[in-house]
């Protein structure tokens, strides 16, 4: 009995240490958690950086209808503009805040939330359509990144 209850001991020890491993792994893949798993859904990157923060990745599983569905899905917060609502996304996040932006009209060209596409791996494409009509494919990624038109500063 007491060989047992050593044995049961030592497999519970050794499973909270290799969680324990798990949780503490500060590799560069753990950044990478969030995103979505195969064709489980669309992989949102939102880079906070011109902001002063950093990059997010998240997943909204299945199959988004829209970027921006793709985008809330994800766990993203947005504010579109007053004049043209959801047209021209004006935050994410809360960000930029009111007092840099008022999100009245469209954004201007050097500060705005710009649109990309890409596959896990490949290279970011600007989006030629608007958030609301672009129907991303599980498996890809969504990019947004703040500022004058760059693309996010992580690859996808």
């Amino acid at each position: 009995m007491a060989r047992s209850l050593r044995l049961a001991l030592s497999l519970v020890l050794a499973a909270v240490l290799s969680v324990g491993v798990a949780v503490a792994d500060p590799s560069p893949r753990a950044a990478y958690a969030a995103g979505c798993v195969g064709t489980s859904g669309v992989t949102v990157v939102v880079d906070f950086a011109s902001l002063g923060g950093g990059v997010t990745r998240a997943c909204a599983l299945g199959d988004p209808a829209s970027g921006l569905t793709a985008l809330t899905g994800a766990g993203f917060t947005i504010t579109g503009t007053k004049r043209w609502g959801l047209a021209f996304v004006c935050r994410i996040n809360g960000l930029p805040t009111a007092a840099t932006e008022p999100c009245l009209n469209t954004p201007s060209a050097s500060a705005y939330w710009s649109y990309w596409h890409a596959t896990p791996g490949g290279t970011w494409s600007y989006s030629s359509a608007g958030a609301s009509s672009y129907n991303p494919a599980p498996g890809t990624v969504e990019g947004w990144a703040f500022g004058s038109g760059a693309a996010p500063s992580v690859a996808p």
